[in-house]
């Protein structure tokens, strides 16, 4: 039951982000499933194994895999699906505790939550990247034959 809950949340403000972000409207709902099954494979990897930068990394290859499939069938591109998609990742928390440690002048706080938060957004960013990168070799593989 709670991972239906996470689900319906993330896919709820990924719904949110992409009509901010206009994506067409035929093309939301498709970015909004990527948001919620990226952020309950999230959830469930970071409970699983305890370590959040493992889960945002999974999650992200996730989120890329199935952005790269919509947009094949929804002949749109990428970028439509990820960009929201990815949205419930992004460590927005993570940088606004570090900034309020910074002003408050704890720094040890900062550096611990910051150095976190940095690796959590390397994370994501590797996990996106990697799969049309790997998509493009793949195809280039594919047409040398």
């Amino acid at each position: 039951m709670i991972y239906l809950k996470q689900f319906l949340f993330s896919f709820l403000s990924t719904v949110g982000f992409s009509i901010i972000f206009n994506v067409p409207k035929k093309s939301i709902f498709y970015a909004s499933l990527i948001g919620g099954i990226g952020w309950t494979i999230y959830f469930h990897l970071k409970s699983v194994t305890s370590s959040i930068m493992f889960a945002l990394f999974i999650a992200s290859i996730v989120i890329g895999i199935l952005g790269e499939i919509f947009a094949r069938i929804d002949k749109k591109p990428v970028t439509i699906f990820v960009i929201p998609g990815i949205v419930p990742l992004v460590p927005g928390y993570g940088v606004y505790l570090t900034m309020l440690n910074l002003i408050n002048n704890d720094f040890f706080k900062f550096a611990k939550i910051g150095t976190e938060t940095l690796f959590s957004s390397g994370a994501i960013s590797i996990g996106i990247i990697l799969v049309p990168s790997l998509s493009r070799l793949l195809k280039s593989k594919k047409t040398l034959k």
